[in-house]
């Protein structure tokens, strides 16, 4: 049995792919028999993120962060974000001389760049430091790894991600039956990182269908009023506006991977997104994805695609597997020291 100690400043309640990986993550080693627990925000004061409120920074010294990691006594430590939590989780371990790994889920540089006026090469700058002395930085995708490799970020590894295949399934068609087909349905965070109104602005049949909340949401609902805007769902909920989709659209071109596409693959929903990182990595099976530059045409060519395909193609991303990968990039925690002496 191992004792993992999670670090991350994304987390509950916040409904987004970090905290869904962590999560599932953390269930599938406590089912295997290892303890893992969680350093987060709970507990400590915190105040939102500028233009982006639903994360909330933490308030913390490094005297308490080092008294949680010492009272954890951890086998192995795992920093999952760049924020607060993270660097002084990191500024304790190498304090202490204690290994560790990271994991690099989100493009700030580009997300940044989107809101201000930050040069991207700034961020990955500040990355590249950050990630520096893990021993292993995780990445979602092959094109995420060798993108990081080609921006000098040293031991960057491959680290995949899963679907419950049982919340995420195909059935009949439930919803949107009101509405004129197709069904296009995009879910995640409403924002300009996003690119969501790529989506809304596309010159194609049928009903356009948001779900998810954030900072666009209200100007382009204003802007696009025949899209169909139905806020954040969860649950089974979710699972039946998937299944009753007939494509899914995911119009990003800054996501590391986007699990919400094999979400919609598991429910036997084509996907139609562009060539870029995340989609290019997922969509490897033609017959259940179409990708291209233009969106509006790969989204006619995803109605013609099989949603057996896309299921089936869904059922090779487990939460096992990412399991296994994370288990394998882990050190001890006393490596650097042995190393050292």
């Amino acid at each position: 049995m191992r004792k993992v100690l999670i670090v991350t400043d994304a987390w509950l309640p916040q409904t987004n792919g970090v905290v869904r990986c962590l999560e599932a993550v953390g269930r599938e080693l406590m089912g295997r028999g290892h303890e893992v627990s969680y350093l987060t925000p709970e507990g400590f004061w915190t105040f939102p993120m500028p233009t982006y409120p639903e994360i909330r920074l933490s308030l913390v010294t490094p005297m308490t962060i080092g008294q949680v990691i010492a009272r954890e006594a951890p086998d192995h430590i795992h920093i999952a974000t760049e924020g607060p939590l993270g660097l002084l989780a990191r500024f304790v371990c190498l304090e202490q001389g204690l290994a560790f790994t990271t994991s690099y889920h989100t493009r700030f540089p580009e997300y940044v760049a989107a809101r201000m006026p930050i040069p991207t090469e700034w961020t990955y700058g500040f990355l590249r430091w950050f990630h520096g002395s893990a021993a292993a930085t995780l990445v979602p995708t092959a094109s995420m790894q060798e993108e990081l490799a080609s921006r000098q970020f040293g031991h960057v590894r491959l680290w995949t991600r899963g679907v419950d295949h049982s919340c995420f399934s195909p059935g009949p068609k439930s919803e949107f039956l009101d509405l004129p087909g197709p069904h296009l349905l995009y879910v995640g965070r409403v924002a300009v990182e996003k690119n969501v109104e790529a989506f809304l602005k596309l010159d194609v049949p049928g009903t356009k269908i948001i779900v998810g909340d954030g900072p666009a949401r209200a100007e382009l609902k204003a802007r696009y009023p025949d899209a169909m805007f139905l806020g954040l769902r969860t649950g089974e909920e979710l699972s039946r506006l998937y299944r009753s989709a007939d494509v899914f659209v995911f119009p990003s071109r800054t996501d590391t991977f986007g699990n919400v596409m094999i979400e919609a693959l598991a429910s036997g929903v084509p996907v139609a997104a562009y060539p870029v990182t995340g989609p290019r990595d997922i969509l490897t099976d033609p017959a259940c994805g179409a990708l291209d530059e233009d969106l509006g045409f790969a989204v006619i060519r995803a109605l013609t695609l099989s949603r057996e395909a896309a299921r089936a193609h869904a059922l090779g991303f487990t939460w096992a597997r990412c399991a296994d990968l994370f288990l394998e990039a882990l050190v001890p925690v006393r490596e650097a020291a042995a190393k050292a002496a």
